[in-house]
């Protein structure tokens, strides 16, 4: 069978290279072309265009870029009906995916399927009559989708979280804590990570907080996890001088492309919303999940009247309780989160809960084989 799928950023990439694989593994025929990633790329099929020429962010970003995002679209929808697949698989990406999904529903009879479909249920609820229209089926990764797309007439199909399936494949080949502080010149002493983000504009807004704040936790060191796609001169600005230089220097180190492996051996983290909240639960590190926002007043006050939530991150989220503190728009000040560090850094009862809670949320989420689960149901639909 021949599937076009359309991932607009790195973490779609991932998972929709997980997808492909397994759909593989179901299809021995499977023929795929798509729009997304060096990772979609090596599994194999055509990259059409790569989610780096998509990526664009916020409004300035989206205004400045109007015609190659048009042009993009434009290709897109050309290029499906041009090849005729026999289904769409839509990963994230919503702005852009549900326009695909349209145009696909009203041009042709090529059914469109959703992995990791949009999060309508945190803000701009109205998109459910266009999903409802457009989208055959729904692959769900959060638990609490299936209730709140069921409360709207849309029956979905909750197949798990990838990133149990990423943190399982990573730690069944893990480094050990000899291994990760000998390869990146650490010390023997307990590791606070900084996760502060994917983005630039999102560093340069939590990054100085956080190392501000983790400077004063009592007998650390500091590792900054950097962010894939972003240069590690872009770091040097928020990095304090060296020790040699004559200056008073806490321990800070910076890494690349080794989230899990930091993360598996620290004693806790500072972490932006996002993804990156989920898979610090799974390995098991207490955490404080911190996101600067300007005009943090008036942000905390349009986030209390637009969003339908009541959390950010998705270890809260999916738990519908307050596991990790949220320090978000003008919550999150330095003296914030060194008192809620605190909390955990040391053996507390806070820790331990957290802990226990974690234990908890994984259970909640089930178990690995998520790409697996979901790439089975596509295939038994596509010939059933």
């Amino acid at each position: 069978m021949k599937y076009y799928l359309i991932a607009g950023e790195a973490s779609g990439d991932l998972h929709a290279s997980n997808l492909m694989k397994a759909l593989l593994r179901h299809d021995a025929e499977a023929e795929f072309r798509f729009f997304g990633g060096d990772m979609m790329r090596a599994v194999g099929g055509i990259l059409v265009r790569h989610y780096k020429e998509l990526a664009y962010m916020g409004f300035v970003q989206v205004a400045l870029h109007a015609r190659t995002i048009l042009e993009n679209m434009s290709l897109c929808k050309k290029d499906i009906v041009s090849w005729n697949p026999d289904v769409v698989i839509l990963v994230d990406y919503p702005g852009f995916n549900l326009k695909i999904a349209k145009h696909i529903h009203a041009k042709t009879t090529i059914p469109v399927f959703y992995y990791i479909p949009p999060k309508i249920w945190a803000w701009k609820t109205w998109r459910i009559k266009a999903i409802r229209r457009d989208v055959k089926e729904i692959f769900s990764i959060l638990p609490f989708e299936v209730p709140f797309y069921d409360s709207h007439g849309y029956k979905i199909r909750y197949v798990g979280n990838p990133c149990l399936d990423a943190v399982d494949e990573y730690l069944a080949n893990s480094v050990s804590r000899e291994e990760f502080l000998g390869a990146n010149a650490l010390q023997d002493k307990p590791i606070l990570a900084l996760l502060a983000g994917s983005r630039k504009q999102e560093i340069r807004s939590n990054l100085p907080r956080m190392l501000e704040a983790a400077k004063e936790t009592q007998g650390c060191q500091i590792v900054i996890a950097g962010a894939p796609g972003i240069d590690a001169s872009f770091y040097d600005e928020f990095l304090p001088p060296l020790p040699n230089e004559g200056s008073v220097s806490p321990d800070v180190h910076i890494v690349f492309n080794q989230t899990y492996p930091l993360l598996q051996h620290a004693r806790a983290a500072l972490v932006t919303s996002g993804t990156a909240t989920l898979e610090t639960a799974i390995l098991r590190v207490p955490q404080v999940v911190c996101y600067h926002i300007s005009c943090g007043k008036i942000v905390s006050f349009l986030r209390r009247i637009l969003l339908k939530v009541r959390f950010i991150s998705l270890v809260n989220l999916i738990a519908d309780k307050e596991i990790v503190t949220e320090l978000v728009a003008d919550k999150m000040t330095v003296g914030n989160i060194r008192k809620e560090l605190s909390k955990i850094w040391f053996d507390t009862e806070e820790r331990n809960i957290m802990l226990a809670d974690y234990d908890s949320l994984l259970k909640t989420l089930g178990n690995p084989g998520v790409s697996e689960r979901a790439a089975k149901q596509i295939v038994g639909l596509l010939h059933g």
